[in-house]
């Protein structure tokens, strides 16, 4: 008996024990889930929704307004997953309160459901409400249905079907051993809504209160006393996730493609197999769906020289902290180093030298990275970007993504900002509205009387036109079409080519010498097509020649096209301006007849690319080449310190590089060139401008332009001079598409002499291409603060030569000098060639230095 008594209590004790454990689990998940307009329990995404106004101990309504509305006609969000508890709504006039008790104590996702349908004589287009959680603001005046409209107006820009049709809120609260209290307050003479209200219980292990300051340290986010709006919540590169699929939080993955700015630019990957956590710890931070799919950088050509290609932007509310989630899972490589990448949020390094493989400690294994950013008072966009950590030695030039979330934290009890969007998505602001409509009638008198006017000299132009007898040169130039020259102003000059030009006599006078229409006419045989040496965006160039025996080179502006007119400008800003043995010299203009003409001196060698490849024309000796490229950082070095600010060239290129009847070589094309920092500045911030191989990819991440940018494009053109073959050439194998990835992965094996030009074997010194090698690859670190000044690059270069006429002399069997004496000889030849200006005089650099300090 007393055995039978034992065996009695033990089951007593078990079965205690396991109500404890049971009801601490419910506690630990419970959830509330509200389906509001509805006095019945409605099932929806696999879970029972109750409605608020059924009996229920845990939930009360209090509001003087209230009405319950029901959708009679099918809404357009019958197709998802919670169409039942859409089909109603609760509505409201003044304030509505709904709360919620017996919460235990912790963190609660809260999301708060819209869909619009016809709700009687409430027209949903004009409805304004704002919600607030135990005090926190968490929306202010928002328009539900102007929500939705602007999430598909997103939609159709990135060219995706507009389908949204209802509108969710998801916050993280804290919510204490209190009451959870929603409130609900119509903006005046307004109404509001809400079709259902879910609060589901979060794990204290989902997210950690000290995480990474983009480009900082760690910082402690005190989320325990912070409300959290969750932003975006996307699976890369697979596709969306309803909540039944993410059953412990009943999270929604949006895809990411509307996100990208440009969408191939990344490839889809997937592996369904063996996905596991790399910790236990990380099961509740997103289920393993959103990691058997990810997205890697594409080898499409159309992107293949974004090297920082994948990128997705996104609209945020400024002046707010932001905490951004990053999920990796290594689906591919299957060791470390073979993939290492760089995680760039808002244009800064958020993370470097990044190996999932070895971070997660496996393939297949699961792990995410948080980054905290505080958002600056102006900007409302946040940007993220992968790309190779070239500087890393990984063997391959790759990233990976397998998800991204973007919380809002909130400020000083505040999680809305106002934006007010109208009923076709785009935002109004309400004071402009009414100064627009104030405005209005007398906005269409003055156009009235404009338009009378403006048709008055169109009819006098006319007359005028047909009493005037032009030559047979206006038949070739359309009315309308006015001479660059008559609209100048120098003391606006602008070299970005943003500013409106007006040359006066004075300016005039430094463009050299004024041609008549007549000359060059003779000069290029009427414009012969067989004499066009080059076409760009603003016309033709043309080889000329002058009664004297003078060879020229004529660039024509196109009267029929507006596209390069801005480059155009600047060139003519720069030339005037410039002189110096390694620029092309500008030697004069003509404004005859509605033409816009410059005429320079004539390169007889053409490019320096024709020679190097693509052309019949015989190779360039290793002397040659170095030459060429001493001469072109000559014009580069005087253009980064020839004024107080500096000039930064911006399409540093072998095409722009010339080369007279001596091979001497000068920079041309200076029309997207922009005038360097102020003395309290870093950087030129700008639209990135350039050509694709070239371009500085910190420049393409920050849209900040400094003399660094040339130095990257120059490294290029050092290693393309050596190599002789395109920067970009997509027939090539993945690994050897990029000349610049390329020779540089060869050139830290310091074995750049295996993939150099075949015409210079044998016939360079080994020891100036290893010094040749060692300035290129400096020229192509990644920051510009790790990259040499062009001085320094000249400097190295005029060394490098010596190598080799020191080496040649030997080769002659002449005596020659070590390395060492030319080591020693080097600086002051360098510093002669940096510092001396063969073509101006004294006078000419100090007017040259003041006309540069007022380009802008």
């Amino acid at each position: 008996m007393s055995k039978q008594r034992t065996k009695f209590v033990e089951l007593v004790l078990l079965l205690i024990i396991f109500t404890c454990v049971v009801g601490y689990g419910e506690a630990q998940s419970k959830s509330f889930l509200v389906d509001c307009g509805s006095n019945t329990s409605t099932k929806a995404d696999g879970r029972i929704w109750v409605g608020d106004s059924s009996p229920n101990s845990s939930l009360s309504l209090i509001s003087s307004g209230l009405d319950a509305a029901t959708s009679s006609t099918p809404s357009q969000s019958s197709s998802s997953v919670f169409a039942e508890i859409y089909k109603s709504a609760r509505v409201f006039t003044t304030t509505l309160n709904y709360s919620f008790h017996e919460i235990p104590q912790g963190s609660y996702f809260v999301r708060l459901h819209f869909s619009p349908f016809s709700m009687g004589d409430h027209n949903v287009n004009d409805s304004s409400f704002s919600v607030y959680a135990n005090g926190l603001r968490l929306m202010l005046d928002i328009n539900v249905q102007g929500e939705i409209a602007h999430k598909n107006l997103i939609l159709l820009s990135s060219g995706h079907n507009a389908t949204a049709s209802s509108l969710v809120k998801e916050f993280l609260l804290p919510i204490g051993p209190e009451k959870l209290v929603l409130s609900f307050i119509p903006e005046k003479e307004s109404f509001g809504f809400v079709n259902a209200i879910e609060i589901v219980s979060v794990d204290d292990k989902l997210f950690k209160d000290s995480v990474t300051k983009v480009g900082g340290s760690e910082v402690e986010l005190g989320l325990g006393g912070r409300g959290v709006e969750t932003m975006y919540r996307l699976n890369v590169g697979g596709p969306k996730l309803g909540p039944s699929q993410d059953l412990n939080l009943y999270r929604t993955w949006e895809t990411d493609s509307s996100y990208m700015v440009i969408e191939n630019a990344g490839e889809h990957v997937d592996n369904s197999s063996s996905i596991s956590y790399a910790s236990h710890n990380d099961s509740p931070v997103a289920p393993l769906l959103v990691y058997e799919t990810a997205r890697t950088m594409s080898s499409d050509t159309e992107v293949l020289e974004k090297r920082f290609n994948m990128s997705w932007k996104f609209e945020v509310d400024p002046n707010f902290d932001y905490l951004v989630r990053l999920h990796f899972c290594e689906l591919v490589v299957d060791k470390q180093n073979q993939r290492i990448f760089r995680v760039y949020i808002n244009n800064q390094t958020a993370a470097g030298n990044f190996d999932i493989y070895a971070r997660a400690g496996g393939k297949n294994k699961a792990i995410y990275q948080d980054y905290y950013d505080p958002v600056s008072s102006k900007n409302d966009v946040l940007w993220i970007q992968l790309g190779p950590d070239t500087s890393a030695g990984a063997s391959g030039t790759d990233a990976l993504l397998s998800g991204l979330e973007i919380f809002k934290l909130s400020k000083n009890g505040n999680l809305a900002h106002l934006v007010r969007f109208d009923s076709s998505g785009h935002s109004v602001d309400n004071s402009r509205m009414r100064i627009i409509w104030i405005s209005f009638s007398a906005g269409v008198a003055t156009l009235v009387l404009l338009a009378f006017l403006v048709t008055m000299v169109v009819c006098l132009c006319k007359m005028r036109s047909r009493n005037k007898s032009d030559d047979d040169d206006s038949k070739n130039n359309p009315p309308g079409w006015r001479p660059l020259f008559l609209h100048v102003n120098n003391s606006t000059t602008n070299a970005g080519g943003g500013g409106s030009l007006r040359l006066n006599t004075l300016a005039a006078s430094t463009m050299g010498r004024k041609f008549t229409l007549v000359e060059i006419r003779a000069a290029t045989k009427n414009f012969d097509d067989g004499l066009a040496i080059g076409v760009g965006g603003f016309g033709k160039v043309y080889r000329g020649e002058l009664e004297d025996g003078t060879v020229i080179a004529i660039k024509r502006a196109t009267p029929h096209s507006q596209q390069g007119l801005a480059e155009f400008e600047t060139e003519i800003v720069m030339l005037s301006r410039l002189r110096h043995r390694h620029l092309v010299s500008l030697i004069g203009f003509c404004d005859e007849h509605n033409e816009m003409i410059l005429v320079y001196e004539y390169m007889a060698n053409g490019t320096l690319r024709s020679h190097l490849f693509g052309s019949n024309l015989p190779p360039l000796s290793w002397k040659q080449r170095l030459e060429a490229c001493i001469g072109s950082a000559r014009g580069l070095h005087y253009l980064h310190t020839g004024s107080e600010r500096g000039i930064i060239h911006r399409d540093v290129k072998t095409t722009n590089i010339l080369l007279d009847e001596n091979f001497v070589a000068k920079m041309s094309d200076f029309g997207l060139s922009k005038a360097g920092p102020s003395m309290d500045h870093t950087h030129v911030s700008t639209a990135v401008k350039g050509s694709f191989g070239y371009l500085d990819p910190e420049y393409f991440r920050r849209q900040q332009l400094t003399e660094k940018s040339d130095v990257y494009s120059f490294g290029v053109v050092l290693f393309e001079a050596v190599c002789a073959r395109a920067v970009i050439n997509p027939t090539l194998p993945k690994d050897q598409i990029n000349l610049a990835e390329w020779a540089l992965s060869w050139q830290k094996q310091r074995s750049l002499e295996s993939i150099i030009d075949r015409n210079l074997r044998g016939n360079y010194s080994p020891e100036s291409l290893e010094k040749y090698g060692e300035i290129a690859e400096k020229c192509l670190a990644d920051e510009g603060k790790n990259r040499p000044m062009m001085g320094e690059v000249l400097w190295h270069l005029e060394y490098v030569l010596q190598l080799h006429e020191a080496w040649l002399r030997k080769q002659n069997g002449e005596n020659s000098f070590s390395s060492s004496q030319a080591l020693e000889e080097a600086p002051e030849s360098s510093l002669q060639a940096c510092c001396s200006n063969q073509d101006s005089s004294e006078a000419e650099k100090s007017q040259t230095g003041s006309t540069l300090h007022n380009i802008v």
